[in-house]
């Protein structure tokens, strides 16, 4: 959300207007509240932050009519990993987490028709025999399945007719019933395999890509206790997709260095394609025999860890997702989007269409476009052959994961959570835009709509809480193009679209209320000079900081008011520093005002200022108790009759840059001894006094000898006067001296200084 300063150049303007807005679209845009601002949305990734029901959202910044999506099952898993539909149009689902097999019947219930102690049925086909085959992992197996069955089978149950582990030790790979594989299938130790999708040919033979190793099998399913042959094997990590081109040959997928196979009628494969990225997620054949391919991952490191697998018995199985299954819950471990690449024979293989956000797993080529689904953001795309797109759908769930040609629509299998939807007709054709912030209470005009642009109605509505969740006007119809919604400081917009209807950018005029500017803090400390020079090295400096920063005293206007502002330390100065902010960004000055005790008006020391601290000479007003006041306005951004101000009054502080007064009396002391004559010490008495502060400290000084502290009767330094007595023995003066220099200093508490000094004879008569 953000306010746009540059013109929509497929507004109506005129051309001068528009030679205006290209001379200004170079300069930087200043946020100043007295001028209309425009909100635009005009580009596919605007349009993108907002919620479509039934519109299509082009690549080219438009929206039209589109397709719905219609939930129609929430299952008890996680992820609905493959569906399948029979001749009826009954749909199969193979689900993750737990792993099962679902009929779903016309009326929307479930039936189950297949339990296992696996992490996810991968795979799902109805065979040309009308039996329904489902492909597991970690374990690698391919059930059969009775698709009319009523009761439920477990995995010990079912019949298994392809067993990989038995492929790969050179065994037929089929296996009969499989609580006769219990002790090998579950057995602790045993390696993890692989089957990522099913196809038939058309003499009824089933294809089976496999991962660890990477290779197809291919199976008689009409033959009784026929074993697989291994029809084509790869040096690759994992094959991960199947399809049949248009000549008959099985197209696969590779994962490892993202290979498109082409693979005859005797198993030889041959490399149509190598991606510049690691995995082929998904292949589309279209009706005119081009090869889609989605491609995704890095080549250059495996960002997936090797897939460890625990337990034993009925203990559940711990997974950790294996380099090529998908990452529908671990989205963020496949970087940097997708790229799908078409192949065209007689051609090079071209990029259609790439985006750094999406991952796609399921393709499928119709004739009015090829559609995409995104396993990690639920967005489903639909790319015509030219590389122009549309988003057609938003899932609720996070993720899609796998479509299946379901009549004239799509069914599509979503995870978090486990979802079947329907991709097909919409009720209606709404969109809804993101939510406008204004920054500040804000008046709406004019919505301005791409000429061009029919069938549809706008409505709009407002609020001042973010969310449109409560507490918000209800949807308005515009009244003559203008906003007829309440001012507030949030604004959505929503089309409804007509058949036919088209909409192209959309911006709106707003005018934020002008605020008051605030300000939040204000510090002042006597004794330290601020200037925006930085200070000369070696000088003694002072940190000031705003209250909320913590206590002390430290600068720098142009920063935050969280960092210390550095001065230079100088009793004959007062610094002032403050924080301000004005909720519609404007331009703001400040004014200095001084008020002493007892005083009631308030006298400038300095206007116009554009920093957040000023100094000013304490030496030029009398010493006492005085407070600040700032205000701060917004008179840059505004005409004289709008703008507007804000201030605050500082705590009291005192003003002190006159020194103690003291007066001093030194006199030679008797000191009693058995033998004349007696040594004579010094005695010497003084008083400190101030007229504002209390007195800091004393120090005394003998024959110009280092400064020594001496402490007041009473031992607290506390009062604006204070009585000292000082008694210097016979042993600290020198006998060699006719007299003696006693000096005494006295700091009040704003480090001025007071002195006086007493000369006293030598001390022995």
């Amino acid at each position: 959300m953000f306010d746009s300063c540059r013109l929509n150049h497929r507004i109506g303007r005129s051309f001068a207007i528009l030679a205006l807005a290209s001379a200004a679209a170079s300069l930087p845009c200043p946020i100043m509240a007295q001028n209309t601002h425009l909100w635009t949305q005009s580009q596919f990734e605007e349009f993108e932050k907002g919620t479509p029901q039934g519109v299509a959202i082009e690549s080219d910044g438009h929206l039209r009519q589109g397709p719905g999506l219609k939930n129609l099952l929430t299952t008890p898993s996680t992820f609905v990993w493959s569906i399948a539909v029979d001749k009826s149009g009954v749909a199969y689902l193979g689900t993750g987490s737990p792993a099962t097999v679902l009929r779903m019947g016309s009326d929307g219930k479930t039936v189950t028709l297949l339990e296992t102690k696996d992490v996810s049925v991968q795979a799902l086909k109805v065979g040309p025999d009308g039996a329904l085959y489902a492909a597991t992992l970690p374990s690698g197996k391919v059930y059969k399945l009775n698709p009319a069955s009523t009761a439920a089978q477990d995995g010990e149950d079912a019949t298994v007719v392809f067993d990989l582990a038995k492929a790969v030790d050179g065994k037929s790979g089929e296996a009969g019933k499989a609580d006769g594989d219990k002790s090998d299938g579950d057995k602790p130790g045993r390696e993890s395999r692989y089957i990522w999708d099913l196809t038939f040919d058309p003499a009824g033979r089933m294809y089976i890509a496999t991962g660890n190793p990477a290779a197809v099998y291919r199976l008689d399913v009409s033959k009784i206790g026929a074993g697989a042959e291994e029809f084509f094997k790869s040096d690759e990590a994992h094959i991960r997709c199947l399809a049949w081109d248009a000549k008959g040959n099985l197209i696969a997928g590779s994962d490892g260095s993202g290979l498109v196979y082409r693979i005859d009628e005797q198993g030889k494969g041959y490399v149509l394609f190598e991606a510049p990225r690691r995995e082929i997620t998904a292949i589309a054949v279209g009706a005119n025999g081009t090869i889609y391919a989605a491609s995704v991952g890095d080549k250059s490191h495996n960002p997936l860890p090797p897939l460890p697998v625990q337990g034993q018995g009925s203990i559940s199985i711990t997974i950790v997702n294996p380099q090529s299954l998908q990452a529908a819950n671990e989205s963020t471990t496949v970087p940097e989007g997708t790229e799908i690449y078409a192949i065209t024979e007689g051609q090079a293989p071209r990029k259609l269409w790439a985006s750094k956000d999406d991952v796609v797993y399921a393709l499928a080529a119709r004739a009015d476009g090829l559609i995409a689904l995104s396993g990690n953001r639920g967005h489903i795309y639909k790319i015509q052959n030219d590389g122009s797109y549309s988003d057609v759908g938003h899932l609720d769930a996070q993720q899609g994961l796998c479509l299946a040609v379901h009549g004239d629509g799509l069914l599509i299998g979503a995870g978090n959570t486990g979802k079947l939807v329907e991709l097909g007709t919409a009720e209606k054709h709404e969109y809804a835009s993101d939510v406008l912030d204004a920054g500040a209470m804000a008046r709406f005009g004019h919505i301005e709509i791409e000429p061009g642009s029919s069938g549809y109605r706008i409505f709009t509505r407002t609020g001042n809480i973010e969310q449109p969740v409560r507490g918000w006007t209800e949807w308005e119809p515009l009244k003559d193009g203008v906003v007829a919604s309440a001012p507030g400081r949030f604004l959505q917009w929503k089309v409804a679209l007509e058949p036919n209807g088209s909409v192209g950018s959309v911006a709106v005029n707003y005018l934020p209320v002008n605020a008051a500017p605030v300000v939040e803090e204000l510090a002042v400390v006597p004794g330290a000079r601020w200037t925006p020079q930085a200070p000369v090295p070696g000088q003694p400096t002072v940190n000031i900081s705003l209250p909320s920063s913590g206590s002390g005293v430290t600068y720098d206007s142009s920063t935050s008011s969280s960092t210390p502002l550095q001065a230079v330390k100088d009793r004959t100065a007062v610094t002032v520093r403050w924080a301000a902010h004005d909720d519609n960004g404007d331009d703001l000055t400040y004014s200095i005002f001084l008020r002493g005790d007892g005083e009631s008006v308030w006298r400038l020391l300095k206007d116009k200022i554009t920093e957040k601290a000023y100094s000013f000479d304490a030496s030029l007003i009398p010493d006492g108790g005085y407070q600040v006041k700032v205000v701060a306005s917004d008179s840059p951004s505004h005409t004289p009759g709008d703008a507007l101000i804000g201030e605050k009054v500082s705590d009291r502080f005192t003003v002190d840059t006159t020194p103690p007064l003291v007066t001093m009396k030194a006199e030679l002391e008797a000191i009693a001894c058995e033998h004349a004559p007696c040594p004579r010490g010094v005695h010497v008495s003084f008083d400190a006094d101030d007229a504002v502060s209390p007195i800091a400290h004393a120090e005394y000084s003998l024959d110009a000898g280092p400064w020594q502290f001496v402490a007041p009767v009473g031992g607290i330094s506390d009062s604006k006067g204070e009585h000292y007595e000082l008694h210097i023995p016979p042993s600290s003066l020198s006998a060699a001296q006719d007299e003696h220099l006693i000096t005494v200093r006295v700091y009040d508490r704003y480090d001025n200084v007071g002195a006086a000094k007493s000369v006293v004879p030598a001390g022995a008569k």
